[in-house]
């Protein structure tokens, strides 16, 4: 098979099935890409020796195929312990931490015959939405290696953009499925909270506001990952079960209605040109014969994030005080961290019911829109990419950024009810740099959201157009 980094990651799967092609071809064309690419980007960390992943693959192709992952390589977000590979959530904390046992996802992965060949870079703990950290460095855009990447899944959507990789994971607390897709011109998936268990490590009932998923370069290949990683786990109480598989994808050809939220009334900042470049996206759906509307706010955006960063300030806490209270462990936290574990801390049994009660009234506010509308959207980011040097944006058009991820609130309407959401790219803006929007729905809708994005991608195919590091 030739040019074997453009197939979609299901046609290799395919080609394997019907013994057109074997998973040492696929293995030895990947890593040659990875050779070439990586040194340019920084995508991949903790990669294993080629004679290893080339060995693997071979007995891969010797054994019964079980599933359509079986043979692919794939590179497990470095926030996912892996058993025998090196994982150190891009913190010196775990510089030199070699997991015994891996986590659920990568457990899945591997039970579905994937080949895991190393890590995909990701901030400090997968915090703030820009890939660097002090372990391996910064991940760098392949459509301009002056810029970010976004993150935390930065280090996910830059190998699979420079098709160092046929399908990714990734994990989504505010944004981090979407910000990096929307800079690197692929998808994202953010399933419904419990769609995707995670690992059953500590608290398994409060905490409901990050999820792992797929990202791909197209919708039906997210479909596909999807039905591996998807499924209940009895040690995981609100886990969700799948109703019926997500693949094969038919894309959804009856009239929708969408609802355009756009910057919510005003209330999301965002940098010239974000706006446009996403109704450019949107009018996809119009000429497929699906109704896009202009909506105005349902509930108020502060009320939003006021509720978001005290849930999210008290998650962060509880997971990190331990380390935090060690001074010499806290001082190798970077600020943003060691500012959420504070914040943390100082929140009472009161300001955890309030906020989750302001969360309770967005849910019900949210339904009743639902009445109206199929599926709404937003961008799935409020700047462009931004160049790398840059921690953070502190200002968006001349307006200030009061905390460190204020230029993310774009996406906290769905992170705070935990929400299935697609990032669809949505092209290139005046810079040549990528955009993308937004289409969610209620918890459960997460065949129609990838049904609806499966025509759209059949009607632009952004992530063809690829990234001119060459």
């Amino acid at each position: 098979m030739a040019d074997i980094h453009t197939q979609s990651a299901t046609a290799l799967g395919r080609a394997m099935d019907e013994g057109q092609i074997s998973a040492p071809e696929i293995m030895a064309a990947y890593l040659d890409r990875i050779e070439r690419f990586n040194p340019k980007i920084n995508a991949i960390v903790a990669l294993r020796p080629r004679a290893e992943l080339m060995a693997e693959a071979e007995s891969a192709s010797r054994g019964p195929r079980k599933s359509w992952l079986h043979g692919l390589p794939f590179a497990i977000k470095d926030l996912q312990n892996t058993k025998g590979l090196r994982t150190t959530m891009g913190s010196p904390l775990f510089a030199d931490h070699v997991p015994t046992e891996d986590d659920l996802l990568p457990a899945r992965l591997r039970a579905a015959g994937a080949i895991i060949i190393g890590k995909t870079n990701t901030p400090e703990l997968g915090l703030g939405s820009n890939t660097f950290n002090p372990v391996y460095g910064a991940t760098l855009n392949p459509y301009n290696t002056a810029h970010t990447v976004g993150g935390s899944s930065g280090g996910a959507a830059a190998a699979l953009a420079m098709r160092m990789l046929p399908i990714v994971d990734g994990s989504d607390m505010m944004g981090s499925l979407r910000n990096p897709a929307a800079f690197c011109n692929v998808y994202g998936f953010r399933p419904s909270w419990g769609l995707v268990p995670s690992s059953p490590a500590g608290d398994v009932f409060l905490h409901q506001l990050s999820t792992d998923g797929p990202m791909g370069r197209s919708p039906s290949d997210i479909a596909a990952l999807l039905d591996v990683l998807a499924g209940p786990d009895a040690r995981q109480p609100n886990a969700r079960s799948q109703a019926a598989p997500f693949a094969p994808l038919t894309p959804e050809a009856a009239p929708k209605r969408i609802g355009w939220l756009g910057d919510w009334g005003g209330a999301f900042t965002m940098a010239p040109g974000i706006i446009a470049q996403c109704e450019a996206g949107l009018a996809a759906f119009a000429a497929l014969g699906h109704e896009v509307e202009t909506v105005a706010p349902p509930f108020p955006a502060d009320a939003i994030w006021d509720s978001w960063t005290t849930l999210r300030s008290y998650a962060i806490a509880a997971a990190q005080h331990a380390a935090y209270r060690d001074p010499a462990q806290r001082a190798q936290m970077k600020t943003a961290l060691i500012w959420e574990i504070e914040r943390g801390l100082g929140l009472g049994a009161m300001d955890i019911a309030r906020a989750s009660a302001l969360a309770a009234d967005w849910q019900r506010a949210l339904v009743a829109l639902m009445g109206r509308f199929d599926a709404l959207t937003l961008p799935s980011a409020q700047v462009w990419p931004f160049e790398i040097g840059v921690e953070y944006p502190t200002e968006i058009a001349g307006v200030q950024m009061d905390t460190y991820h204020r230029w993310m609130q774009a996406v906290i309407p769905v992170s705070l009810l935990g929400l299935p959401a697609l990032a669809l790219p949505a092209g290139f803006g005046a810079k040549g740099l990528p955009m993308g929007f937004q289409l969610f729905g209620l918890r459960g809708d997460d065949q129609g959201l990838l049904a609806l994005g499966a025509a759209y991608h059949q009607a632009v195919d952004w992530p063809n157009q690829m990234p001119p590091v060459e």
